[in-house]
């Protein structure tokens, strides 16, 4: 299920939740972050290698290329097995900024995206089927908890690909990690 939990920055146990999809959208909407929902061309294999996964989604992403200018798409994944999951999950959980969009589609999995934007926090469970573009600029982290299960489809329009600037704000701790707030969910 997709979630969305807005808070004010200050007092992360005083969250507002959201489960419906027109709601999500609308509250993220409202902060210039696009949110949606996409389905597959076809059959998309556990196994399916990267152009195999671009492939059935190639109309979406075809769509999205065009309207930002995105010049590179790629499949990333990660599993609990993972060797180098914790050092993953640490680099991404400090808050952050890009000059760019930060575009993912999470073609199987879930993560936990955290914006920080006009004195609250906006925290998107996303799961498979969901797209997410966080604007260049915006403050904000992911989780992808301690044992990460996701496939995802990142747009860039830079060759440069994912480059942060960290705020050096520890604002990330306060806040339910990845793991808690699925718990909570449940």
């Amino acid at each position: 299920m997709s979630a969305l939990t807005v808070y004010p920055d200050n007092q992360p146990q005083a969250g507002e939740l959201f489960t419906e999809f027109a709601e999500i959208e609308a509250q993220l909407s409202g902060i210039g972050v696009q949110f949606e929902r996409w389905t597959a061309d076809g059959e998309v294999a556990l196994d399916a290698d990267q152009d195999a996964v671009v492939a059935a989604y190639r109309d979406s992403v075809d769509r999205l290329m065009r309207q930002y200018g995105f010049q590179s798409v790629d499949v990333v994944s990660l599993q609990p097995d993972h060797p180098q999951k914790a050092a993953f999950r640490e680099k991404f959980l400090a808050e952050h900024t890009h000059r760019d969009f930060e575009v993912r589609f999470f073609v199987d999995g879930k993560g936990l995206f955290y914006l920080h934007v006009g004195g609250k926090v906006y925290a998107v469970l996303c799961e498979k089927g969901d797209l997410i573009s966080v604007p260049a600029n915006t403050t904000h982290w992911f989780d992808m908890g301690e044992n990460p299960c996701f496939k995802c489809i990142r747009l860039f329009t830079t060759a440069e690909g994912w480059v942060a600037s960290f705020t050096g704000s520890d604002i990330a701790k306060s806040f339910p990690t990845y793991d808690q707030y699925v718990a909570a969910l449940s």
